[in-house]
């Protein structure tokens, strides 16, 4: 679990650092500008990390699964080889499909301005900006990688499930609000990332507003990342009782 969490940290660390620091820079000069191969940049490392971030959430759930309804078969499932390789291969299909997307996104021509309506380069902004029919292909790739997204969702809510079901077995009511506080968080995360990237993309243009877009925007790619430390780290009883004594 704490090596899924280290990559969790350095991709929540990465995700937050693409397009925050960017955008407090712009609102103190009283700007918005970017240049366009910053902007290709920020795209690129965004979805990388976010990507990633899908897979690797989905990983978290099948560790929760198996360390909590297969115990005896953890050593065998997920030994350090099994999660050196899960963990390989989601780097290998975060950078895949930033790639993808970004040479398909900034291949198209730009005819409606240089204008993103947004605070970080964003594809379903940036595909407003153009109007070539090639924005399809594009298009197409924004569907397929928010069905991903929402097929992980529903792996991991699947695997909740049998999660819930095993810790309900449980006799002693100390083990099962230890089974809860294991899953409910992560699930809250997951939900929240999950549900708001595939709205961000597959929202119908008729209720598409800047501002909705903005909340949007910063619900999946803010608030996750800066939630998942505070969320995990409360697990961890030094820290609950460090605030203890902090607190009044």
């Amino acid at each position: 679990m704490y090596f899924f969490l280290l990559n969790l940290a350095l991709l929540d660390l990465g995700s937050i650092s693409t397009t925050v620091p960017k955008s407090m820079v712009n609102s103190l000069r009283h700007t918005r500008a970017i240049s366009y191969w910053g902007c290709a940049a920020q795209l690129f490392l965004f979805l990388f990390f976010t990507g990633r971030e899908c897979y690797l959430l989905t990983i978290m759930a099948y560790d929760r699964y198996v360390a909590i309804c297969k115990p005896l078969h953890y050593g065998t499932l997920l030994g350090g080889r099994a999660c050196a390789t899960m963990a390989a291969a989601a780097w290998g299909r975060g950078v895949l499909n930033a790639l993808l997307h970004t040479s398909s996104t900034f291949s198209l021509p730009l005819c409606h301005g240089n204008a993103v309506d947004q605070f970080f380069c964003e594809i379903p902004q940036i595909l407003k900006l153009s109007c070539s029919d090639s924005y399809l292909r594009e298009v197409r790739l924004v569907v397929a990688s928010a069905s991903f997204a929402l097929s992980c969702f529903v792996f991991i809510v699947l695997s909740h499930v049998q999660i819930f079901r095993a810790v309900l077995r449980i006799p002693s009511q100390q083990g099962q609000h230890k089974g809860f506080s294991t899953c409910l968080p992560h699930l809250a995360v997951v939900s929240l990332f999950i549900s708001s990237v595939v709205f961000a993309n597959l929202k119908p243009p008729s209720i598409s507003s800047p501002s909705l877009d903005l909340v949007v925007s910063f619900l999946y790619s803010v608030v996750p990342p800066a939630l998942n430390p505070l969320l995990y780290s409360m697990r961890n009883q030094e820290i609950k009782d460090a605030i203890r004594k902090v607190m009044p």
